[in-house]
């Protein structure tokens, strides 16, 4: 699963905001249409949660980020802030063993279910905060493959220490931790770094911790 690049490498996606990927604008698109991108539900339409003010991770971007991730294939799959689910939702499509979809929006855990329902997929949705989840998940002693944290880009500064904390004990060994942020107030995690790239607002990051000693 190891990604193609040099560890750190930042790459600005060449003429993306001439292309019209906007995807870091804070009033991007509730309402903009949202499909999987590829795999077993490919073409299907999701919904992103009403009155959501951040939006859903455009489609051209979800695109470029698993072309990256390149095989998703039986991993166990956490969606963090999920909103629409679209991303863990993709993953699924793309053979993730299993997903969970974590939002403490009413409106969002709504469209996670209704978005779960319209493709027939089934995974565990929870209606809680990030860092009460992730206290949950480590007393439980659940562990994850992939983890996608796309929160309210106004939020990104402050989750970030609370978040490298609280993410590592749920870390299986190889885990990948994907983080979407504004790429001008960035959600900067302490875990080691493996990729970085812009598409117009968003920025993109792939962490690849060692776990090994974590626990």
């Amino acid at each position: 699963m190891a990604v193609a690049c040099r560890a750190g490498e930042r790459v600005v996606e060449a003429g993306a905001a001439e292309r019209g990927v906007e995807a870091g604008t804070a009033e991007r698109g509730v309402g903009t249409p949202v499909r999987v991108i590829a795999g077993s539900r490919r073409g299907a339409a999701l919904r992103a949660p009403r009155g959501r003010s951040v939006r859903p991770t455009s489609d051209r971007v979800r695109e470029a980020l698993f072309s990256i991730l390149v095989d998703v294939a039986g991993a166990r799959v956490l969606d963090l802030f999920a909103g629409s689910g679209a991303l863990g939702i993709e993953a699924l499509s793309r053979g993730a063993a299993s997903a969970t979809f974590v939002d403490s929006a009413r409106a969002a855990v709504a469209a996670v279910r209704a978005n779960l329902a319209a493709v027939e997929l089934s995974a565990d949705v929870h209606a809680l905060s990030a860092q009460r989840f992730l206290a949950a998940a480590r007393a439980a002693s659940r562990q994850y493959d992939l983890v996608f944290i796309d929160p309210p880009y106004r939020q990104a500064r402050a989750l970030g220490p609370v978040l490298s904390t609280d993410l590592t004990p749920v870390l299986a060994t190889g885990a990948r931790v994907v983080v979407e942020s504004d790429r001008r107030a960035p959600l900067e995690l302490a875990l080691p770094l493996t990729l970085e790239r812009v598409y117009g607002d968003t920025l993109i990051r792939i962490h690849e911790p060692d776990t090994t000693d974590a626990r």
